[in-house]
């Protein structure tokens, strides 16, 4: 049976060396707590699976980045399971799309192709503009988000950010973009 002082050596073995045994110990050790862990929080079993395997990949990919003097391990694993939980949960958000939502999207016989395009064109330009106000940290996040079409984990593993960090920055651009486009009129402050 591991204890918290076997933990921070059996992390730098997987970060120095990718020590299989190491990594063994603390699979057996901790996947099954991530997983009840991830069922109390409301996942289904065949999911909580998935996102356990998921956490217990992100601590042999990236064990040198845990700091045993910000946390405990067990916190650290415990946080990435509660991030891909919060992660599958947008997606299902997103991907879900409600017919009833559209029944009312009718067009109007009386709007013109140039019109909408001449309202396209000038909202790419405000929008544009507003992209080109963001720092360089968020603006790329921005770019890999909705251009590339990563997600949060995929942006940090690319970046090698913390996925916090990718998440507060993005947070941060599209609280400033949706200022800078309420100030124009573009979108309506909500």
């Amino acid at each position: 049976m591991l204890t918290p002082a076997d933990y921070a050596p059996l992390v730098a073995a997987i970060a120095e060396h990718q020590d299989r045994e190491a990594f063994a110990q603390l699979f057996d050790h901790f996947a099954p707590r991530v997983n009840a862990y991830l069922v109390r929080l409301g996942v289904d079993r065949a999911a909580a699976e998935e996102m356990t395997q998921d956490v217990m990949v992100t601590l042999w990919r990236k064990a040198n980045l845990f700091d045993p003097s910000k946390s405990s391990l067990a916190t650290w694993l415990y946080r990435v399971a509660r991030n891909r939980r919060i992660d599958a949960l947008r997606r299902d958000r997103l991907d879900f799309h409600d017919p009833a939502e559209y029944a009312l999207d009718i067009p109007d016989d009386n709007i013109t192709d140039t019109d909408v395009l001449i309202d396209i064109q000038s909202r790419e330009e405000f929008v544009r503009g507003a992209l080109t106000g963001l720092p360089q940290e968020q603006l790329g996040l921005v770019r890999l988000a909705f251009f590339e079409g990563l997600s949060h984990s995929q942006i940090a593993d690319r970046t090698g950010l913390p996925l916090g960090t990718v998440k507060s920055r993005l947070r941060l651009a599209f609280t400033r973009l949706r200022r800078a486009l309420e100030a124009e009129g573009v979108v309506s402050a909500i």
